[in-house]
């Protein structure tokens, strides 16, 4: 199966998907089982694990975002939607508390801690299914976050913020402002959400920049295809047009 950088070992099995298991497993499933329960449908539901030890989940139809359908986000009633798909999990996952024993795979450490956050909102982890439910897979690098965190990650994926010429757009400002205006941020929050837009982008280069250095993968392939480089080339592109994000947000 496909979606996000880590797929080996990932299978499909009837209705669910059998992934393999890890320290963090258990409080993941105690997170998911969580956002079931408080009505939160955009996330897999967790069935324990398998004579295997794997993991097991329901699966969720239809198709990942990123690349092939990535055009679906190009209508701004799209973008909305995933927007809105986000702050409801940030809702959501408000009221759950960890296990006392909980243990994470915290990838990119993030910046505050008011929530368990997904960590990787992003199109290669968004499925978009046929009946317009979309939901968002692969959480298990969720882990102590803050929500602007999240928002600032998932901005940079689905607007997009990108220097990438098949990736930039002419009208990524606006667009910008839609995602703010659909999940609800405050002026307050919009003001620190758009130095967190370049140091959140960074901090991926500079994750795989050192696990690369580490030689552990798939990290290290991806840095060898060049993926730090997008990353970095991205933050710049970011970072050099700070004043032109916050006229958009905050614009009357």
């Amino acid at each position: 199966m496909s979606g996000g950088n880590v797929s080996a070992g990932v299978v499909r099995v009837g209705d669910t998907v059998r992934r393999p298991s890890g320290p963090w497993t258990p409080a993941v499933h105690a997170l998911l089982t969580h956002l079931y329960e408080v009505g939160y449908r955009a996330a897999p539901r967790p069935l324990g694990t398998d004579d295997q030890g794997r993991e097991v989940l329901t699966f969720v139809p239809g198709d990942v975002v990123w690349p092939d359908r990535f055009a679906l986000l190009d209508a701004e009633r799209r973008l909305a939607d995933v927007a809105r798909l986000i702050r409801d999990f940030h809702e959501a996952v408000r009221g759950f508390t960890p296990p006392p024993d909980a243990q994470w795979q915290v990838l990119v450490p993030a910046e505050g801690g008011d929530i368990i956050a997904h960590q990787d909102l992003a199109p290669w982890n968004l499925v978009a299914g046929d009946e317009g439910q979309w939901a968002f897979i692969d959480w298990d690098t969720a882990g102590p976050g803050s929500r602007l965190w999240d928002v600032a990650y998932a901005m940079h994926g689905f607007v997009p913020l990108s220097a990438h010429p098949d990736w930039r757009r002419a009208d990524a400002a606006s667009r910008l402002r839609v995602f703010a205006d659909a999940y609800g941020l405050d002026e307050a929050e919009r003001r620190h959400t758009v130095p967190l837009l370049g140091r959140r982008t960074r901090a991926m280069h500079d994750f795989l920049r050192d696990r690369a250095a580490q030689g552990v993968q798939p990290w290290a392939t991806l840095w060898a295809e060049g993926h730090g480089d997008a990353w970095r080339g991205d933050a710049e592109y970011i970072e050099q047009r700070e004043d032109e994000w916050v006229r958009a947000l905050l614009a009357g």
